[in-house]
């Protein structure tokens, strides 16, 4: 197992960071390691807290009396100066449940209403993203939503469409549009199962 001798935080940003570490792994070879993180402090990173607690949210809703369309956005990102497609998603506010931080996001960025189901843990509890650059995780919350899409409550700096898709579109999205993993990985359940939360019952 790895030993870290020294965090140095070498940004002050608003909503991600980069920390520096000296470390030596188990082999002894001694290097540097560089970690983007949602933490304002070095003392705040996993590595240091121990805590797996989420950075943010993930939403995977179906849509319709039948639930046979899902919710997407299909979100400009300067990373890839492109649009993806992806899930709703959001920060996790401090001392906000990861669930109540599902309904909030999915009212900010489409306007419709979350009723979130009950499933078991392995299912939903925060599991990481990026795993060799960033201490990031993310719960995921399943549900159904309605209502009526809307953008007024998106931020001004968010560029969102919503997408409500029957499997029609997301095989069409699948093979010719940029997705987020995550999304990619659940809209392959979509496509497969004639209930696609049908795996949460197993």
């Amino acid at each position: 197992m790895g030993i870290i001798r020294n965090i140095k935080k070498n940004t002050d940003n608003p909503y991600v960071n980069l920390y520096e570490l000296d470390v030596e792994n188990s082999k002894g070879h001694a290097g540097k390691y560089y970690v983007s993180s949602r933490a304002k402090t070095g003392d705040r990173l996993e590595l240091s807290t121990k805590n797996q607690s989420p950075d943010g949210v993930i939403i995977y809703s179906l849509y319709g009396e039948k639930h046979d369309r899902v919710v997407l956005i299909r979100q400009y990102r300067y990373t890839i100066d492109n649009y993806i497609y992806e899930f709703p998603a959001g920060l996790v506010e401090p001392g906000e449940n990861y669930h109540a931080a599902a309904v909030r996001e999915m009212r900010e960025e489409t306007g419709l209403t979350l009723h979130p189901i009950t499933v078991d843990t392995i299912y939903e509890k925060p599991y990481y993203t990026t795993i060799g650059m960033t201490d990031e995780c993310c719960g995921t919350v399943y549900g159904y939503a309605d209502g009526t899409v809307s953008a007024d409550l998106q931020e001004q700096s968010e560029e969102i469409e919503v997408v409500i898709a029957d499997r029609d579109e997301v095989r069409r999205i699948l093979k010719e549009e940029r997705v987020a993993i995550v999304c990619s990985y659940m809209l392959l359940h979509f496509l497969a199962d004639e209930d696609p939360f049908a795996f949460l019952r197993v």
